[in-house]
């Protein structure tokens, strides 16, 4: 066991070293700890199941922070006012998505039940930008295009959850023959959620204003509280019976639109302990789960994970960018890059928990092979496809992909890295 923790601390303190040098390069930081998990677990240097319990811990805490940090950091107004493109991708795109994948899996899983089917759908809908690094933080893509791509993935995995959790419980209800139980635990997750965090964000948020008025505060301690605060909505939503996951969700929104900026930490957080906290979930994947999952894959679930990377959010992109100021080159080039990352891992697992293992098993397979295929496909095409479309962007001129979103628009985040802007 020690001997397997040095080679995983050695590995991650190399690939920091090497960091700017491979973002140049297909092997992305998702791909190569996922490979790296897995072959710890192929080479028997580290039990799988010694490091199940550590995976759900990890997935917990990942998906609670991501999602609290990752709401905060968007302006509502802004995003109402300048933001067209990810306001179409996220409410219509994303629906588009879950019903055109709903058709597709049950056409190729004709065996498994028709909420399973629009489960799995809802499951590969979220999209990751991690996976895509190459492109969001490449400055020879268009700032509109790459702020799209980093506003939608950010929102649209808080946007999918009730979707992934209705149809959890419908599955459940199915299962179990109990559907009055099911759909009233799912109506209590998906209102009692939504209110936890309103309430908790917003009064985590007026009182970090008053504390910074007063002076009673710091920068170092602002982000000891952002995270409790985003365990404390977590854990009060589960207390009354609402979902914590939505909860985190919906409070990090809140209380971003209530400090507007005013708290550094959310931002710094994900550049860089988020990242650590990230690559330690996509290395366990590996080493838990990947290696059972290529076991399971068969030709139907291999084309249930290509559709939808290469036929539904292409589609549902196009249809949900219909009469905008997009080109075609620009709605294939937002259409392709929707990776699957953390947010249809963590669900899955989610989804896991609550269904028995006759039920969920499939489910959960099929969401981790979609997870290292995409992870795969979309390290290896992000730079090349992003020089290209630069390449040929530059060919157009006057094209709405290469013009300024607002000439006197506020940036959606508050503060971005400037790698990503």
């Amino acid at each position: 066991m020690t001997a397997a923790l040095l080679i995983i601390a050695i590995v991650t303190a190399c690939y920091t070293i090497l960091a700017k040098r491979l973002a140049s390069t297909p092997l992305t930081a998702p791909m190569l700890f996922i490979a790296f998990g897995a072959l710890m677990s192929v080479s028997g240097l580290f039990k799988a199941d010694q490091a199940e319990h550590i995976l759900h811990f990890t997935a917990e805490i990942a998906l609670i922070l991501l999602l609290f940090l990752d709401a905060s950091q968007i302006d509502l107004k802004v995003l109402r006012r300048d933001h067209g493109w990810p306001i179409r991708m996220l409410l219509t795109g994303l629906p588009l998505s879950v019903l055109i994948g709903s058709v597709f899996a049950w056409l190729l899983l004709p065996g498994w039940p028709v909420a399973a089917v629009v489960l799995m759908a809802a499951l590969l809908a979220p999209t990751d930008a991690a996976l895509g690094q190459a492109v969001v933080s490449n400055t020879i893509v268009p700032d509109r295009v790459r702020r799209t791509l980093t506003v939608e993935s950010g929102l649209n995995d808080g946007l999918a959850l009730p979707l992934v959790l209705l149809f959890a419980s419908l599955l459940s209800a199915e299962v179990s023959q109990d559907g009055t139980y099911w759909l009233v635990f799912a109506a209590a997750q998906l209102i009692l959620g939504p209110i936890a965090g309103i309430v908790m964000g917003w009064l985590g948020g007026r009182v970090l204003l008053w504390s910074k008025a007063k002076n009673y505060t710091s920068e170092v301690y602002e982000g000891v509280g952002a995270i409790a605060l985003a365990i404390a909505t977590y854990l009060l939503a589960n207390q009354i019976g609402g979902n914590g996951f939505i909860a985190a969700f919906v409070g990090g929104l809140t209380f971003g639109n209530v400090v507007k900026g005013q708290c550094k930490f959310i931002y710094e957080f994900t550049e860089s302990e988020g990242q650590m906290l990230s690559w330690g979930a996509f290395f366990l994947l590996g080493l838990v789960l990947v290696p059972t999952a290529v076991n399971h894959l068969d030709a139907a679930g291999l084309a249930v994970i290509l559709t939808s990377l290469f036929i539904v959010r292409p589609l549902a992109v196009w249809m949900s960018l219909a009469r905008t100021d997009t080109s075609a080159m620009t709605r294939l080039f937002l259409g392709w890059f929707g990776p699957r990352g953390l947010a249809t891992a963590l669900f899955a697992l989610l989804v896991a928990q609550q269904n028995g293992p006759e039920a969920a098993e499939p489910i959960l397979m099929l969401a981790i092979n979609a997870v290292w295929i995409s992870a795969l496909l979309h390290g290896v095409t992000a730079a090349p496809a992003a020089k290209w479309y630069a390449r040929k962007l530059g060919k157009v001129t006057d094209c709405a992909e290469t013009q300024p979103i607002h000439s006197s628009a506020k940036p959606l985040r508050t503060h971005q890295p400037p790698n990503v802007n």
